[in-house]
């Protein structure tokens, strides 16, 4: 959701179709678990796995149990409980949303297009044209690196054409923190990359 494109005749559909709860058959988690420990997990219904072992096929896992990458997750599971980190996160990521898509009313920062997601896990969509939807690639590729170099801000880029700045802070971004990308988002975009716009389609492209 936070990467496609969403079509104007198809809005109303899917926008009710992501806001309507979702009860996933398999979800699958990786790096975030352990805060740095090696540590994944699979989470399923009782339905899936009886099924899969239905089937006789032996399941084997090199690192499977590990107890000190086991004890990390549990702590981590306990910390985002005990200080209510993903309610920090729902609230502190939909002020920036909101702060994000506020800048496309000023001017000469139409080349923000959607902003789709939802807490920490953000996609600016950056376009040339919002009647044609031409993506800004290249500019997307600018600003990324831009950020980085000048305003120590790490963003990815993300999407079909590669024109999605994916913000993905860590969990204890806060309100000022979003106040300040927004600040060097907006003057990266009016003062760094209007600089350069007449040369823009000519820029390599940061790896992505």
């Amino acid at each position: 959701f936070q990467h496609s494109h969403v079509p104007e005749d198809d809005k109303e559909t899917t926008t009710t179709t992501i806001e309507a709860p979702v009860v996933p058959d398999i979800v699958t988690m990786g790096k975030p678990m352990g805060n740095g420990m090696p540590l994944a997990a699979v989470v399923t219904t009782r339905a899936v796995v009886d099924a899969f072992d239905a089937q006789g096929v032996e399941y084997f896992n090199t690192f499977g149990g590990n107890p000190v990458c086991a004890a990390a997750g549990l702590a981590v599971l306990d910390v985002l409980e005990s200080e209510g980190l993903a309610e920090k996160a729902r609230i502190c990521g939909s002020y920036l949303r909101d702060k994000i898509l506020a800048l496309r009313h000023k001017r000469g920062l139409d080349i923000i297009g959607e902003v789709r997601g939802s807490g920490f896990f953000l996609g600016i969509e950056l376009v040339r044209d919002h009647e044609t939807l031409e993506p800004a690639t290249q500019e997307t590729s600018f600003l990324c690196t831009k950020l980085k170099e000048e305003y120590s801000i790490l963003t990815t880029i993300d999407g079909l054409h590669d024109n999605v700045l994916v913000i993905k802070p860590p969990m204890v971004f806060s309100r000022a923190d979003a106040n300040y990308f927004v600040s060097c988002f907006e003057k990266a975009v009016l003062t760094d990359l209007a600089a350069v716009r007449h040369d823009i389609k000519s820029m390599a492209q940061t790896p992505t």
